[in-house]
């Protein structure tokens, strides 16, 4: 099966994440080994996306909430499993008998 959010094709979890914010999922998290420079530039644009966008962090909890609600079921698929059964080990006094 296919998933189409505005004409885009989603192929992983993270385009569903990004078409449905409409940002990179990078932006708000950043990336493993990024310069302070890069950084700074990141929390700049963030921050200019809030200020445009009000209701983003709205529209964020919402996309959240909706993937909670999808998944809820697999994340809290809880199976007992069974106790293993304690094996004695024969005492010496049989052993030496």
């Amino acid at each position: 099966m296919r998933a189409f959010i505005g004409g885009h094709e989603v192929v992983s979890d993270t385009d569903f994440v990004e078409l449905a914010l409409g940002t990179p999922v990078e932006l708000w998290l950043g990336v493993e080994g990024e310069s302070e420079m890069e950084r700074a530039a990141r929390m700049d644009a963030a921050r200019d996306i809030l200020a445009d966008n009000p209701d983003f962090p709205d529209r964020v909890s919402r996309v959240a909430a909706e993937a909670i609600e999808v998944f809820a079921p697999q994340l809290f698929d809880v199976v007992s499993l069974p106790r293993p059964i304690a094996r004695r080990r024969p005492s010496r006094k049989a052993a030496a008998a």
